[in-house]
Parts: structure tokens; C-alpha cells; sequence
């Protein structure tokens, strides 16, 4: 275990979420102290998950916070050297999604980044982004590589209602903009459909995907997505932060599969599992690749497909979410 965080205090926003916790794991196993926002302190589902953590008692703190509230992340800054903002709204469909995913999003990210500028002793800030603010940039994906020099067009996205890539798109070019005028260290990952084993007590819209595979066949068909496994995200944010070298975006997406690669490789782990989607009549669409020449800089090694399945779906069994 490296104890390169001792005596170091960050800060974590949107802790209690399924990135935010693993990321928070991790720092406190590097020996970090971890300032953690939630939203609700009297909620035991954003907290109690974390409280639970090794460590946490010693190096945990938490504070509450509102993306929407200029000055509420004020207090948990204080005294901190590094920022990791992973607050925003996961989700991908809602009845007002300016008020529900995009404002959240985009002011969210700047009313964060205007506290974080308050304080001197923050070095370097790493914000989530995700490879929706990369996938509309209005040309063919398949079989092309898609890589750092990608960038979601905000037209395409709202022409096609994609509200949660809007958002992504928007508050990314917001974080940008407000850290090369205030000088900010600003470096960026962009995870693609994030799974793995789940920390919070809640399952996270990435992972559902996986879930109503195993517990109601839907037909998937041929949709490519970018697999990570949300232990490899959460490494890249910490080295993200480390590697002073670390610069611009990164992409994470290692595993590219269509959701029928998925289910056969789900159906060989479990042949007891008879709900799982089959799919293997949908045509296969031309693969894209991910680039991965950022992240292997930062000495991340992919977790294979396999593993991250298996693990997700054990942890879904741990947590009585698949009968």
C-alpha cells in the first residue's frame, strides 16, 4: 500500500456516489485525509456506506453541500491541497432536465470551482467528466479510435435529447474556461459505462444497465458501449492528481463490447441465471477503440471485461439486488 497521502487533505464532492466511493476508499487507503460532500447529512444511505470505510474514522469528514448553492462547498475546501469533483447528476432521462441534470451540471461545476479558487493550497483539481462529452462530435465512431482530441458538439446533443451528454459536454467546456482564467492545475477523466462492485447501497444508472440484463431480458441489440471498471476509474483519478506530469483529458474506456458479448460472457459465469438477455441475432456493429495511450502514462493496467462482470454481478448477489 503506498502512503503517498500522509498528511494531505482533499476533497471529494458528491462522495456518497459509486465512483466518489471507491475514490474515497482508496485515498484513505493512501493515507489521505478526505473532506467528502454530500448532499444530505441526515440521509444514511449517502453516508453510512462511507463512515463504514477503513479509516474513515481517523481521516473521514464529512460536510454538506448543494451543487446549486454558490459558497456551500466553501467549508469542506478549507485547508485542502488537491480537489476531485465528481458531483453531477447521473442520470439520463428526467421531466425538467435543464433544472434536473443540466444546471446542476454546468453551475454545479462552477460554483465548485469558484470555492476551490479561494483556496491557495489546492494544487491540482481533477473533475469527472465522461466519454459522453467526447461521442457527438458529429462523425461516424465505428471502427475509428476515439481519443483525447474528440469533443461533444452541444447541438447534436440537445438535437438528440441526450440530456446527461449535454450536461457533460457544457460543464466540462465551463471547467475549462474558468481554469485557464483563474490559473487552475485542471486535469479531466472521462470514464465510459462504469462497472464493478458497488460501494453505496444504491445502484447507479451504468450498472442498472447490467442489472435489467441479468434480471429482465431486454433486447440490447448491437449498441457498442466503452466498459471501465469503476476500481480503474477511481485509481485514475488519484494518479490523475499524483503524476505531476498528468495534462488535458483522459480517456477510459478499455473494454468496448456490445451488451450480446456481454450476456454470452455473463451466461458462462452463470449458466443458473435463465433471465439473462440472449441478443446474439442483433448484427454486430464495427467496434471503435478507445484510446488508452493517456491513462497507461498514468500506470493504469485494465481490468479485464470478465473480471468487472463477475464482480458486479457478486456484489448485486451481496447486496440482495438480484433474488
Amino acid at each position: 500500500m503506498t502512503m503517498s497521502g500522509e498528511g494531505k487533505v482533499v476533497c471529494v464532492t458528491g462522495a456518497s456516489g459509486y465512483i466518489a466511493s471507491w475514490l474515497v476508499k482508496f485515498l484513505l487507503q493512501r493515507s489521505y485525509t478526505v473532506n467528502a460532500t454530500v448532499l444530505n447529512l441526515n440521509d444514511p444511505k449517502e453516508t453510512d456506506h462511507l463512515v463504514a470505510l477503513d479509516g474513515a474514522k481517523e481521516r473521514l469528514h464529512l460536510f454538506q453541500a448543494n451543487l446549486l448553492e454558490e459558497g456551500s462547498f466553501d467549508p469542506a475546501m478549507a485547508g485542502c491541497h488537491g480537489l476531485f469533483h465528481t458531483a453531477s447528476p447521473s442520470i439520463f432521462s428526467a421531466s425538467d432536465p435543464q433544472a434536473e441534470i443540466v444546471d446542476p451540471a454546468v453551475k454545479g461545476t462552477l460554483n465548485v470551482l469558484k470555492s476551490c479558487a479561494k483556496v491557495a493550497t489546492i494544487k491540482r483539481v481533477v473533475v469527472t467528466s465522461s466519454m459522453a462529452s467526447l461521442m457527438y462530435a458529429g462523425k461516424p465512431i465505428g471502427p475509428d479510435v476515439v481519443d483525447e482530441t474528440w469533443f461533444s458538439d452541444p447541438a447534436i446533443c440537445l438535437h438528440l435529447k441526450e440530456w446527461y451528454a449535454l450536461s457533460k459536454t457544457l460543464a466540462e467546456d465551463v471547467a475549462w474556461k474558468f481554469s485557464r482564467e483563474n490559473g487552475m492545475d485542471l486535469v479531466t477523466i472521462h470514464p465510459g459505462v462504469v462497472i464493478g462492485p458497488l460501494i453505496p447501497p444504491t445502484v447507479n444508472s451504468s450498472v442498472k444497465l447490467l442489472l435489467n440484463q441479468v434480471d429482465g431480458p431486454q433486447p440490447f441489440g448491437s449498441t457498442i458501449f466503452a466498459f471501465v471498471d469503476v476500481r480503474d476509474v477511481a485509481t485514475t483519478h488519484i494518479q490523475a492528481f499524483e503524476v505531476e506530469s498528468a495534462s488535458g483529458r483522459h480517456c477510459l474506456g478499455g473494454n468496448v463490447a456490445n451488451l450480446s458479448e456481454t450476456s454470452k460472457i455473463l451466461r458462462q459465469l452463470y449458466p443458473e441465471i435463465t433471465s439473462l438477455a440472449k441478443g446474439e441475432d442483433f448484427p454486430i456493429l464495427p467496434k471503435y477503440h478507445v484510446s488508452s495511450e493517456k491513462v497507461k502514462s498514468l500506470g493504469i493496467d485494465y481490468i479485464p471485461l470478465e473480471v468487472s462482470l463477475k464482480d458486479t454481478v457478486e456484489s448485486m448477489k451481496e447486496k440482495g439486488l438480484l433474488l
